[in-house]
């Protein structure tokens, strides 16, 4: 899936936080959104998913105007791990069909298996580790067959096994042309796979760079 953005600027009541940021990722990109908290990254997420209102004309995905989509298909998201109500009594089962409500077929099951869930299938929620929920959030997000795959800090709290596990599955989704926005405190984490860095910092200024060291902000 293509992105544009387009001098996106954001502002909570008299607070700028995005100051007409524009960048532009081909289908298949990796861009990893680096920063300190506070700086804007999640609030450029919730841009994206429509959780915040954004002017006309600011982020397109397929050349299309986010505000002329009215449901998002082919756009997953892995939210940070605070942001789910983890007393909720829900399973791994229910969370994965609500995400895709049709009858489990090969294309549910092949989901399943490649996340390594079905030991965890039916535990509740609130019973796994940081690593496990992740897995599920990440299967959640692949059951609506991304174009673009979003997370937002998903290796808080994970262990050391289960972050290398995700790189290794962001590799193989960069490997199917999915285009990939991950945000992280690590500028390391998926170093070797990532296309583009787009850094933020604690005075509202951002610079969009290609690896390799050339700086491409608009």
């Amino acid at each position: 899936m293509r992105v544009n953005v387009n001098n996106l600027t954001f502002a909570y009541t008299q607070k700028l936080v995005l100051n007409n940021v524009s960048f532009s990722l081909k289908s298949g990109d990796f861009l990893t959104i680096h920063g300190k908290n506070g700086t804007g990254k999640t609030t450029l997420i919730r841009c994206f998913l429509k959780l915040l209102r954004v002017e006309n004309g600011m982020i397109f995905l397929d050349d299309v105007d986010i505000n002329k989509i009215r449901k998002f298909s082919n756009v997953g998201y892995v939210p940070q791990k605070n942001d789910f109500n983890y007393e909720f009594p829900i399973t791994v089962s229910e969370i994965l069909s609500c995400a895709y409500p049709r009858k489990r077929d090969a294309f549910f099951t092949q989901i399943v298996n490649s996340m390594d869930l079905n030991t965890i299938y039916n535990e509740n929620i609130n019973n796994l580790s940081g690593g496990q929920i992740q897995r599920v959030f990440i299967a959640r997000a692949l059951l609506s067959k991304p174009k673009l795959l979003i997370l937002d800090e998903p290796t808080v709290g994970v262990d050391i096994d289960n972050v290398n596990a995700l790189h290794d599955i962001l590799k193989k989704l960069k490997e199917q042309s999915i285009t990939i926005i991950l945000v992280s405190h690590d500028m390391d984490y998926c170093s070797d796979i990532t296309d583009y860095y787009l850094n933020f910092n604690e005075l509202g200024e951002y610079e969009f760079e290609k690896v390799g060291g050339e700086d491409v902000s608009s």
